[in-house]
């Protein structure tokens, strides 16, 4: 697994060194489905030459990344690329790495023992297991989206890779380095924090600890858990004032994601329906829009309570469709665990329409960006009218694994080949 790795590290580290030194780097940068007013590299030099001004890079409407990041890039400014390579790279190794401590903890034979015998087909062997962990790397590491992103230096690259930590030390049992991974990725991006419903969820089910309002270790392990999450938040925050000297970047960070003051276009749900939106209406559709991201967190967390490794990977794509300012970085991150679920195509039932779908829509992004911006022969309801496509596929796909995951444990738990009481064969219905 070693050999494979490395020669795929190495496709992506030179993929990524020529498209650096090409001159699709500056179109690239500028791309609207690539990076947004948060993660755009040009708005983090700016702001560092605020910053060496001796201007807080916050007095603007320019920068709106948190501190600790413009403070990060000061020192790493000058091996920026470097960076941005070595956060994919160690992303997809942290990936990889965690998808082979979860299956090696999975035994075959012990599985294969609580099944009917019907569902022995629905089981993954050691040897199908083996070469997934491979597969999310490639995912992650040749995925476009990704290396867009990266040659952008769109700042979600980072974001990604304290995501990924943190589901690696979730995965791995720690507690503390779980919050606390947990705390930054909430201090980069306020969307996270929806993620600690399945690690608190995980961390219980390694632990032994049962699902019970009723018991108090359940309520003490949660106590345990938001206590090293807020104090971590909590020295983050205090540290981030202690280095600019002021709260200013409280309302520029989490204002500016929370309220939506820029409209300009990207590849989300909020840019076009709020710049056609009455003033006197903005504040209620605001709450409604940003709450969707919230909302799914306990009805998915209440049906996937036994499946906390699901339930993260539909978080994560929840927050990449329903953020205030989506990239196409965002939806990487969630994408390279698709393979982890190989073993659900056979239930999968729109996966061909949805692929071709977004490969479509993904390649008619710049196109009528062109025809919009340059050519004048569109208009704005055009260019949405492909990101509104753009997103229902995405939903359409999330759903879909979704459906095929409840089937699979259905038949895992009723047999693969259902039969009515007469003997003849029953349809499943899932309501």
């Amino acid at each position: 697994m070693a050999a494979p790795l490395t020669l795929l590290l190495l496709v992506a580290v030179t993929v990524r060194a020529a498209l650096f030194r090409s001159s699709l780097s500056e179109l690239i940068s500028e791309r609207v489905e690539v990076v947004s007013p948060l993660t755009a590299w040009k708005r983090v030099i700016e702001g560092l030459a605020l910053l060496d001004l001796g201007v807080s890079p916050y007095s603007g409407d320019v920068f709106h990344e948190t501190p600790l990041t413009i403070y990060l890039f000061h020192f790493l400014v000058d091996y920026a690329e470097v960076t941005f390579m070595v956060s994919v790279a160690g992303s997809s190794v942290v990936v990889t790495y965690l998808i082979l401590f979860q299956f090696r903890k999975q035994k075959f034979a012990l599985e294969a023992d609580r099944y009917p015998l019907d569902c022995l087909e629905l089981i993954r062997s050691p040897k199908e297991m083996y070469y997934i962990p491979l597969k999310v790397a490639m995912f992650y590491l040749l995925n476009p989206f990704t290396i867009l992103s990266c040659v952008a230096k769109s700042t979600c690259g980072l974001n990604n890779a304290i995501i990924a930590l943190f589901i690696l030390s979730t995965i791995k049992g720690n507690v503390l380095l779980s919050a606390i991974f947990l705390s930054l990725a909430t201090y980069q991006s306020i969307y996270p924090l929806t993620l600690c419903a399945p690690a608190l969820l995980y961390l219980m089910q390694r632990q032994y600890i049962p699902v019970n309002f009723r018991r108090a270790s359940f309520w003490w392990f949660i106590v345990q858990y938001a206590f090293m999450y807020l104090g971590s938040l909590f020295v983050i925050i205090c540290l981030s004032f202690f280095l600019l000297g002021s709260w200013d970047y409280l309302p520029s960070v989490y204002g500016f994601i929370l309220s939506v003051p820029d409209l300009t276009p990207n590849i989300g749900l909020f840019w076009y329906f709020f710049a056609e939106m009455f003033e006197h209406f903005r504040l209620f559709f605001l709450c409604v829009f940003q709450i969707n991201v919230f909302f799914y967190t306990i009805p998915l967390s209440i049906k996937l309570k036994e499946h906390p490794v699901f339930l993260i990977f539909m978080q994560l794509a929840v927050i990449s469709i329903f953020k205030s300012y989506p990239t196409v970085g965002d939806i990487s991150l969630y994408m390279a665990f698709l393979p982890v679920w190989s073993h659900l195509h056979r239930f999968l039932r729109n996966i061909f329409l949805v692929s071709c779908v977004l490969l479509a829509c993904s390649a008619l992004f710049p196109v009528l960006w062109h025809l919009w911006i340059y050519a004048g022969s569109a208009n704005s309801n055009f260019y949405y009218a492909i990101t509104l496509l753009f997103n229902v596929a995405q939903i359409l796909l999330v759903s879909d694994y979704f459906y095929a995951f409840l089937r699979r444990e259905h038949h895992l738990t009723y047999g693969l080949y259902l039969k009515r009481k007469d003997g003849s064969e029953a349809t499943l219905v899932l309501k």
